[in-house]
């Protein structure tokens, strides 16, 4: 299961990238913003200052990007009641959503959508609580009963109460930062093995291959911090929904999780609820039965 968070980090690689390029391209020519010294060292400040601002920018700007990537990523159709007209299903769903947010504090009720997939899932995603959306498969719909819908949605709805993916933005800023200045100096140790005249390319080119390596590397941090949330998401989620019907929840999706690997689970997941079965390094999701274990002992 690959969705949720890898679309959060493929857009901030992408972002990261395209917006340094870009403040090197005006430093450069500029000389405003530039970390270069006039004997061609670095100024490890003014490194600094630019690797804070690209890495908060890039996280920032990959999270407010968030519910609109994952709306046309994904697929997701939005349930809007006041401007459709909505099957019984659907209005059951949207009810749904609405009380667990009222039940969690929410002033704001999230964007409810489904998105056609045979995956038995949900996640949550959004710049904020305010602006948050709630999206379930049909293929959750269609193959659990009630009970166990409910714990999915209560845990999707305690992601946002918790503020996840604000948080998950700060730490990316922080990971982002340390990308940026690190294959900087990377790149600028690169450039210094060779001639003058070719010194400018090869730090432009060693740059961007640094930057995706060190973002690759520092989306594992990303990924323990999703693991541990996943947690408090489950005893946000047996809060709302009860303790009984976020463990079923859970060992529903156990039952499940060896029959929805599908081709199209390659683009998102931070806040799905669902995650393989065994937990890794690059796993966003802890192992279920581990996630079921602290939840009984709660």
């Amino acid at each position: 299961m690959a969705k949720r968070i890898f679309l959060f980090i493929l857009t901030n690689i992408l972002v990261l990238t395209t917006i340094g390029i870009v403040l090197s391209v005006i430093s450069s020519v500029t000389g405003v913003g530039t970390y270069f010294t006039a004997d061609g060292g670095i100024d490890p400040i003014a490194l600094l200052v630019f690797s804070l601002v690209v890495g908060f920018v890039g996280s920032f700007t990959s999270l407010a990007m968030s519910r609109w990537m994952a709306k046309t990523m994904m697929g997701v159709r939005v349930l809007n009641p006041e401007k459709h007209t909505l099957s019984h299903e659907e209005q059951q769903l949207v009810d749904r959503i609405y009380r667990l947010s009222r039940s969690a504090g929410l002033t704001k009720m999230p964007e409810v959508g489904i998105y056609r997939s045979s995956e038995v899932n949900a996640f949550a995603t959004g710049p904020s609580k305010r602006r948050s959306l709630v999206a379930v498969s049909s293929g959750l719909l269609d193959q659990m009963d009630d009970a166990a819908v409910e714990g999915v949605l209560a845990h999707e709805v305690a992601h946002i109460a918790n503020g996840d993916m604000v948080t998950m933005t700060l730490l990316q800023g922080i990971v982002n930062t340390f990308v940026v200045f690190l294959s900087r100096i990377a790149a600028w140790i690169a450039s210094r093995f060779v001639k003058e005249d070719l010194a400018p390319i090869v730090h432009f080119i060693a740059m961007i291959v640094f930057q995706i390596v060190f973002s690759i590397l520092g989306s594992l941090v990303v990924f323990a911090y999703s693991r541990h949330r996943e947690f408090h998401a489950d005893r946000g989620g047996a809060d709302l929904a009860g303790k009984d019907k976020m463990i079923h929840a859970l060992r529903t999706l156990k039952s499940y999780s060896s029959r929805i690997m599908e081709e199209d689970q390659t683009a998102v997941q931070t806040l799905k609820i669902n995650g393989k079965k065994r937990s890794s390094l690059f796993s966003t999701h802890p192992d279920l039965d581990e996630r079921i274990r602290r939840l009984e002992a709660k």
